[in-house]
Formats: C-alpha cells, structure tokens, sequence
C-alpha cells in the first residue's frame, strides 16, 4: 500500500524547503495533500506527517518500543552525547527520565524564583535606552545565567566565567544549512563542523571537572540540579555515571538555554504587536506589587493571564516545527500502513493553526486558556506522551518570571511596524532580528525582595 500523498519535488529541493522556508513549506503540503501527507528529504528520511488531534493521539500513546523518539532523534548526538535522555530509548529511557524528573518540578521551582528574578533585573539594567537593539542576545545571557546558577550552581567565579565563555562560543549557531547536512559531508579540515568539535571539547573538559569537583566535595547541604542529580540513585541504588551526567547537562544547556530564549523573544513580539493583551497584562502585573509599589515575584508564577499570555504565544509561534517517532513495528496511520524505517511527525505548527482546536488560529487571543482544559493532542510545544519535554514546568515557571518581571519594571515597543517574520535559526524557529525594540523607560530596581518571596 502507497505511503500518504506529498510533494513529488526531489528529496533535495524539500530538503531546502523544510529549512530554508518551513512553515510555508508545511502550509503547503497539507492543503494540497491533506493529513497525513508525506515528505522526502535528502539526507534525513521519509516523514510522514500527522496534524490532527486523533493521529497525534495514536502517535504519541503508542507502544515506545513501536515508535522510539530516541532512534529518531540521532541527528542530535554529535551536541549532547549518546547518553543524553533525547536519544534513549526503553528502560534506559525510563531510567534517566525517573532520576532527571525530581530536581525540575514541583517545590524545586520556588526555590529559583528569588534568583531568576535578579537575574532579570540584572539584564534589564543593562539594555540601552531610547535606541532599537534585538531581545534575543539579552534572552540568552539570563537563560544561560539561570542554567549556571541553577543548574549548575556557579556563582561569581573564575570556574563559572571560563565556563559561561566557552558556552557561548559553542552554543554560537552554525549557518542553517548545516543543521540538516549528514555529517560525512561536513567533516573535513577547517569545516565549520570542526570549529563546533573543538568548541564541543572545550566545554566538556570544563563540564567534566565541574562533575568531578562536585563529587569530591560531596556536600549535602547545596541545592542545585547538578548536586541533585549527583545523589539521585535509580532503583537498583545506582547514580548517574560522569559519561551520563556530562550528556544531560549538555542537554540541559541546549533545551534549557536556546529554546527559552527564543521562545521568551518570540513572547515579547506577541505582547507588543497586540496591544489589548499588552494593556491587561499591565493591570495584571499592577496587582501583583506590594502597597511599598515593589513587584512581589512570588506571585508572577500565579498570575493567571501571565500564564495565558504564554501559553498563546507558545501555540502561536512553537519553537520546535515537529516532533518525530520512527516507526519499528507495523502500524496504520490515517489509513495507511506506514513501513518500518519511516519516520512519523506529529507537527506543532500545523496541529496549532487547525482552526477545529484553534477558532481564529493565526490571532494572539491568550482569554482562549482561561479556565481551559488543555488537550495534549492539540497544544504541544513541549512534545508529548512519555517523551513531553522534562524541563517543561522549568522552563514556565523561567519564562513568568522573566516576561512579568521585565513588563512590571519597563515599558517596550516593537522597533519597526512591520510584523516580527519567523526564521529558521539550526533547529529552532527564532523570530526576526531577535525581536528588535526599543525600551521605552524603566522603574528603578526594588531596594530588596519583597517579603515572602522565595
């Protein structure tokens, strides 16, 4: 039986389609082909392509060992290691899923809050006034400042400035292209891979001595996710080896610093092209101060039309175009027996512009998640069934933090009328110019935290 309808261009040409142009590429294909619809592209495989809620559904509730995440995700390893929780499978899935989980949800969050909201002072202290410049670089510097505070527990020092310098040249994205290039034709003297190896190798001699500096000092007492999961003991009584931890620290600096980032960016863009939901934010934010007029940042995470605010923009503007499963047991999709070998991708793009989940999908209209149930099936930016992304809650609850405690301090607008474009930035779909604004004027910083906040 054929596989779905797709476009009959050459594997090449989709290949530079889904990079250069994917969302219209995306929009495309489903209304001439419909859903599903199948894709060849060069280099990486036959994908074939699931939007609706129920196709979704049958994806991501499926038997993993059917349709494994990890297999599907090898693109990734030569950045966060063959150990790193995104490429595993089975019970070593499982595993570092059940020692991961702990350190990122529930109480922990509150533990962070005190210290992403001076963070976010701090950066917002430093953007110029009265000139345009682009959010993004300002996004990334605190979501890389949170992941070595938090996560890795650095203060002020020589360890965490030499680490937080051979971050940044690492995590420095490589021309698009290359993203979805094998690499047998990218590894070759001077090539831009090997410039990203030795950035790679850099970073992984600092990450192994932090690992090892930590476990010496074994102390209890620290709170951060790294001595976390150095205590975190499987259910055989096993902790994570230093091969196991250096990958899901990598994995951490990439899931947790470049997609917040861009998606705190892409928060701002939508705030400040829709002036209505910007206005009742703002009263929103008013009541969160103090009688003293100090921002009260326990309470950002609670705020209700916050939390809408980025639910909207991450169904708006999803910073991942697709999820993907390959398939290695007979399955049937949308009426089609999908072979072994092919690739099933449940898309975000298009599952969250489906006017039957979404009425007037291309709006910013964040009232649509209040006091709303959300079907995982039709909002999943952070992926889905048993592989949803770990560091959802903390990437939340980072994002609240950031965007409240920014909007409460200072007033922005958008640098140029014309609509903020979506760009294609390595795997991730960035706005452009990184969201350019101009800040307006900015409160003075509060003295201290307000009482209660934690």
């Amino acid at each position: 039986m054929p596989l779905p309808p797709g476009p009959r261009q050459p594997s090449v040409a989709q290949l530079l389609q889904f990079t250069l142009r994917p969302l219209p590429f995306l929009d495309q294909c489903l209304a001439r082909h419909g859903d599903p619809f199948t894709m060849r592209v060069a280099g990486l495989g036959t994908y074939v392509v699931v939007t609706a809620p129920e196709l979704i559904k049958q994806v991501f509730t499926a038997d993993p060992e059917a349709l494994p995440a990890g297999e599907a995700n090898a693109i990734l390893e030569p950045v966060v290691g063959r150990n790193s929780v995104l490429l595993l499978d089975g019970k070593p899935h499982l595993r570092q899923r059940r020692l991961l989980l702990p350190p990122l949800h529930g109480e922990r969050m509150q533990a962070y809050t005190q210290l992403m909201a001076e963070i976010t002072d701090a950066a917002l202290d430093e953007m110029p006034l009265g000139a345009p410049f682009s959010l993004h670089p300002h996004m990334q510097a605190i979501t890389l400042k949170v992941i070595l505070r938090a996560v890795f527990g650095l203060d002020e020092s020589a360890e965490r400035s030499g680490l937080e310098r051979k971050l940044a040249e690492f995590l420095r994205p490589p021309p698009t292209i290359t993203t979805f290039i094998p690499i047998k034709y990218l590894d070759f003297p001077l090539s831009p891979y090997r410039t990203f190896l030795a950035r790679r190798d850099a970073v992984d001699v600092e990450l192994r001595a932090i690992i090892r500096a930590r476990r010496e000092a074994a102390d209890p007492a620290r709170s951060d996710i790294l001595s976390l999961l150095l205590a975190a003991r499987d259910e055989e009584g096993q902790p994570m080896s230093d091969d196991e931890l250096r990958d899901e620290l990598m994995t951490m600096l990439l899931a947790g610093h470049e997609t917040t980032a861009t998606a705190l960016s892409w928060a701002f863009a939508c705030v400040l092209e829709n002036p209505a939901a910007a206005a009742r934010l703002d009263a929103e934010l008013d009541g969160a101060r103090s009688e003293g007029g100090r921002l009260d940042t326990a309470l950002l995470p609670r705020l209700e039309f916050l939390d809408c605010v980025l639910k909207e923009s991450l169904r708006l503007r999803p910073i991942l175009p697709d999820v993907v499963r390959r398939v290695r047991a007979p399955i049937t999709v949308g009426g089609y027996a999908i072979p072994l070998g092919v690739d099933l991708m449940p898309c975000i793009h298009l599952a969250h512009r489906r006017a039957e989940s979404w009425p007037e999908p291309d709006r910013f209209l964040p009232q649509r998640f209040q006091g709303a149930k959300i079907d995982p099936y039709t909002w999943l930016p952070f992926g889905g069934g048993i592989r949803r992304c770990l560091g959802m809650a903390f990437a939340l609850h980072e994002m609240k933090i950031v965007l409240g405690g920014m909007l409460a301090r200072a007033r922005f607008r958008l640098a140029s009328p014309r609509p903020v474009r979506v760009v294609r930035r390595t795997i991730t779909l960035a706005p452009s110019g990184g969201t350019r604004v101009v800040l307006i004027s900015r409160r003075p910083r509060a003295l201290r935290a307000v009482a209660g906040a934690s």
